[in-house]
């Protein structure tokens, strides 16, 4: 008896693991196990990442901030260092550097490398620049891909040439290759930079100044005060009506019994 009791003892536990073992595969297979998954993957790698001392000061022993460029890596399908590395903060907002921008849309394989043409005469306001590339499956480049035209009329309409310190009165034709390749981009991949804008663009932005608008306060009754002093308020709130003169009644007479009438008679 005592024999078979420790048998049973020993199936028990193997059937559980195995049950177990199923509904954890089952469980794998599913989109919110797959999900769980590579979280714990990515976290993983976050702490190897903010272990090391190649990473920029911004991960160094951030994890939050090491999974995070992980997983836009992953998205990108480019190398978690690499985007560590061209990955800025600028006022608060992420922004990635143009040319690493314009390093992923080359290796995308979606379109031939980006070229840049210009026009106008360097000085003058008309001098500008576009991109343009052709889709990979455009064998015979007979339908380029052409971006929007960025001048220096441009820049200084917008306020980018004219900010002190500014690098688009040092290096104008650099600047504008970069600021086409970002506007090419988001008209032809957004999907590329998730949605964010480069270092450039951010360091371009200016605020608006502003003034607050202040109400005057109006005059609220309050219900815990006397009935007097409440219509008193409210007769303060009232416009000013002029009110009609009163005219100026006549004295009668009054009238007599007739016995006195009949007297005087």
């Amino acid at each position: 008896m005592e024999a078979k009791q420790e048998e049973t003892k020993q199936i028990v536990p193997v059937e559980l693991q195995m049950m177990q073992a199923k509904q954890a595969g089952e469980f794998a297979m599913t989109t919110v196990g797959q999900t769980v998954k590579k979280f714990e993957v990515t976290q993983r790698m976050g702490q190897m990442y903010a272990g090391s001392t190649l990473v920029p000061k911004t991960y160094a022993g951030n994890l939050g901030n090491c999974a995070i460029a992980i997983d836009m890596a992953m998205r990108m399908n480019a190398n978690p260092l690499m985007v560590m590395q061209n990955l800025y903060v600028v006022n608060g907002n992420p922004a990635f550097s143009s040319k690493f921008l314009i390093a992923t849309i080359n290796a995308s394989g979606r379109f031939s490398p980006l070229r840049y043409e210009f026009k106008g005469k360097e000085g003058n306001a008309e001098y500008g620049c576009r991109c343009y590339a052709y889709e990979t499956s455009d064998k015979e480049k007979k339908e380029p891909l052409y971006g929007d035209w960025i001048t220096m009329q441009m820049a200084n309409a917008e306020g980018w040439a004219t900010k002190s310190g500014s690098k688009w009165k040092s290096m104008p034709s650099q600047m504008l290759r970069y600021r086409a390749a970002a506007f090419w981009q988001r008209v032809y991949c957004p999907e590329i930079s998730m949605g964010l804008i480069t270092t450039e663009e951010a360091e371009d932005i200016q605020d608006i100044s502003y003034e607050d608008v202040v109400s005057k306060p109006t005059k609220t009754l309050d219900f815990e005060q006397p009935k007097e002093e409440v219509q008193q308020q409210q007769d303060e709130n009232k416009p000013a009506v002029d009110e009609p003169k009163q005219e100026e009644q006549e004295e009668q007479p009054e009238p007599q019994n007739a016995d006195d009438l009949f007297r005087k008679k």
